[in-house]
């Protein structure tokens, strides 16, 4: 097989040990030519915000976005209000990826994730009529707004071009993303990680049928996809390094371990053992020991470098458009200079 090439790259911040260096891996990625840097805002960590308002200050070109945030926790004309904020920072950089976030999380915070395909329809046609610059009266289910818009009297009154995302893991969600596509009102979808290539095949043909639905093709619904990499020469230890992240995920977030075709015993048995959210470093070491080294290969790019730059070239033969990044262990810069070289001129 000749080596894979990738159109574009970006990469994935979150919870590194000093905030100060994701800053540094955004602008790496961007001196290496990378695309695109987008920020997790999953679990109460850090805020993606804050973090990507440095980014408009210390980089040129990079677009970046949250990967993702939710639909619940800020509201509408609040999101579209940040958005415009960012754009005019980054000279039009931003991107948003949302998402319909996850239980028990959300419901440890009040709030009811009844319906999250309706709401999140509901909360895209809002914001982007928003971005748009135009006044709103909107009487949906959720989202009920009356007669408001940006108020850009004293800054650049243009439309925000905001790219937006929905961050889509089941087939469902994905459907009404195309939909939603087709009908102007987002760009894409940021495909989800700890997931099969084989499950993308599966979203493109509900892409597919929601894009078409609305008049569109499939060649109108971006799709950057977060991938976790966990890269060593040593192919067992990047496995081990990349086993606790995909045990907190089978154990604790079904959605994954649905998408991801693991035996749902398994699951189970890796549930009971981590014993709810959020589980402790033990409860993690404990767990881990259910989860087969395939599972983990099977869900992540982990292994020597070559063995990392042929699964998520795997995961974009079956669909991914843009790679974004995200590295289980400390070598961050690393994992940046492995891709730079097939990064297609």
């Amino acid at each position: 097989m000749s080596d894979p090439t990738f159109d574009r790259l970006g990469i994935w911040n979150w919870e590194s040990e000093n905030v100060a260096d994701e800053i540094e891996y955004a602008k790496y990625a961007e001196s290496k030519g990378f695309d695109s840097v987008w920020q997790g805002e999953s679990r109460l960590v850090r805020d993606a915000m804050t973090i990507m308002g440095a980014y408009t200050q210390v980089t040129d070109s990079v677009r970046f976005g949250p990967g993702v945030t939710n639909c619940y926790t800020r509201n509408v004309a609040l999101m579209a209000q940040t958005f415009s904020t960012l754009d005019e920072l980054s000279g039009g950089r931003a991107m948003l990826g949302i998402g319909a976030w996850w239980d028990p999380l959300a419901s440890k915070v009040g709030i009811d994730r009844q319906n999250p395909l309706r709401y999140m329809w509901e909360y895209c046609t809002v914001l982007r009529k928003l971005l748009d610059l135009e006044t709103v009266t909107y009487d949906g289910q959720y989202i009920q707004v009356e007669d408001i818009e940006l108020d850009l009297v004293r800054a650049n009154a243009e439309p925000r071009t905001v790219p937006i995302y929905i961050g889509a893991t089941g087939l469902t969600m994905n459907k009404m993303a195309g939909e939603l596509v087709g009908n102007g009102t987002i760009d894409g979808v940021y495909m989800n990680y700890l997931i099969p290539p084989e499950h993308n095949e599966r979203a493109m043909e509900k892409l597919t049928e929601g894009v078409e639905k609305q008049g569109g093709t499939i060649d109108d619904v971006d799709r950057p996809q977060l991938i976790a990499v966990s890269m060593d020469e040593d192919a067992d230890v990047a496995i081990d390094n990349a086993r606790g992240l995909v045990t907190q995920y089978i154990g604790q977030q079904p959605h994954i371990t649905k998408a991801s075709g693991i035996d749902p015993e398994v699951g189970e048995q890796v549930g009971e053992e981590l014993g709810g959210w959020p589980a402790s470093a033990e409860d993690i070491e404990r767990a881990s020991r259910l989860v087969p080294d395939e599972v983990v290969t099977n869900i992540v790019a982990a292994g020597t470098p070559e063995d990392c730059v042929q699964k998520v070239a795997d995961y974009c033969e079956a669909g991914c458009t843009e790679p974004s990044l995200y590295s289980l262990g400390p070598n961050v810069t690393e994992v940046i200079d492995v891709f730079a070289e097939f990064k297609a001129e």
